[in-house]
């Protein structure tokens, strides 16, 4: 086995691609990238600038006839945090649809419908999907699991903050892996103790250690249609039963706490900084600085609603400048621009406090310098890219332990 082929879906710039074709193991034969929202295609046009156009779709991935989409050996994407209900079609109460423009059942359509569907699966999602919606907590991931296991896959995840395991920058993640029953892998995570998979010897432990514990994992089941799930999954209860790792196989959830376990080099936010390369339109004009520590600071006030409604308004100071001896807080999408903001990087230099430049947010999530760079492209649009887009660093790892595993399994 030279290398595993690779659907890529929500492309955006193509970190998912970057991360695994660093692992040297991976191929992407086709990918698809489109933003509803937007009538320029910015991050598509820079994904073929990057990458090439060959194989490369900048349609409605809800549109797209599944048959021109090629086989692949692996699906990967960070798909969108959305809500995942389902409801049952007027025409056959058996049929299911999830809503419209939740680009979960894409990925479903396209796995429902493939005469050969990709053996494994490697997704992405903000670690919130694990307690969503907050009227039934983890719903949407049970019917995530349940869907995937109609699908005939066993599934296995963690909530990895990149940080931890030395990466510059503190973003947090759910990674799912998704092995399918014809695959050796399946019927090594079934023969497995979950215990075992979960601490030592999974996937994921494996590129990603963990503090090893004797505890064995809670366990659940996932029982009842899809749509049982969507009307009836913990309804009412404060807390998710999923914790921040687990797997999932014929129906059952084993699911754990784990505390991640590194010794090695970490990287800092000096360590990625610009410093005597930055142009002038980055540094923080004197005048300004008051609204910068305004928005940073404390609060404690009183506000008013549009409606005329008076309330108490509280929230916590916020380091700033930003702390260099340490991996950055998280890029959010809104970090462009020069006006002042609570969450965009301010860091001390020799010349004053600045802003991150688009290089520094690239180096933020282990991109090539200048990756997002092209004619046409603001410097607020590749910091809003930068926002979306995952640590490399983090994909390259699971990657690699992940054709590791394959190969070893045959």
């Amino acid at each position: 086995m030279d290398k595993l082929s690779v659907i890529e879906l929500f492309a955006g710039v193509g970190g998912f691609r970057l991360g695994l074709e660093q692992s040297g193991h991976y191929q992407v034969v086709w990918s698809n990238q489109w933003e509803p929202s937007t009538k320029t295609q910015h991050a598509s046009m820079v994904y073929e600038a990057r990458f090439g156009n060959d194989n490369h779709s900048n349609g409605d991935i809800a549109q797209v006839p599944v048959e021109t989409i090629p086989d692949g050996d692996v699906l990967v994407g960070g798909f969108p945090c959305q809500d995942y209900s389902v409801a049952t079609t007027l025409q056959n109460s058996k049929g299911l649809i999830g809503k419209k423009g939740v680009l979960w059942w894409s990925i479903h359509r396209i796995l429902s419908k493939k005469k050969h569907p990709p053996k494994y699966l490697f997704l992405e999602n903000v670690d919130r999907l694990l307690k969503s919606p907050s009227t039934q907590r983890g719903r949407d991931f049970a019917i995530i699991l349940k869907s995937l296991e109609e699908l005939g896959y066993a599934v296995e995840w963690r909530v990895i903050n990149a940080a931890d395991y030395g990466m510059p920058q503190r973003r947090r993640r759910v990674f799912i892996l998704a092995y399918h029953i014809a695959t050796p892998m399946y019927q090594m995570l079934k023969k497995e103790p979950p215990r075992e998979w979960i601490y030592n010897s999974g996937t994921i432990a494996t590129a990603f250690p963990v503090a090893y514990h004797s505890k064995t994992p809670e366990k659940l089941r996932i029982e009842g249609s899809l749509v049982q799930l969507s009307e009836t999954f913990n309804v009412d209860q404060k807390l998710s039963p999923f914790e921040n790792t687990g797997i999932f196989i014929e129906g059952t959830v084993y699911t754990s706490k784990t505390v991640p376990q590194y010794d090695g080099p970490r990287t800092v936010l000096k360590d990625i900084l610009q410093n005597g390369e930055v142009t002038e339109e980055f540094f923080i004009p004197t005048q300004d600085l008051p609204k910068w520590e305004y928005l940073k600071g404390s609060k404690k006030e009183v506000r008013t609603a549009k409606n005329g409604h008076t309330y108490h308004y509280s929230e916590g100071s916020m380091v700033f400048p930003d702390a260099l001896d340490n991996a950055s807080r998280t890029i959010i999408t809104g970090e462009g621009g020069k006006s002042a903001s609570r969450f965009k990087h301010v860091v001390a230099t020799a010349k004053g406090l600045r802003r991150l430049t688009p290089v520094e947010l690239e180096r933020l999530n282990m991109f090539p310098d200048n990756h997002t760079y092209l004619k046409g492209v603001s410097d607020t649009k590749r910091a809003f890219f930068m926002g979306n887009a995952l640590v490399v660093g983090v994909v390259e790892k699971m990657g690699r332990s992940l054709f590791e595993k394959i190969a070893a399994s045959f």
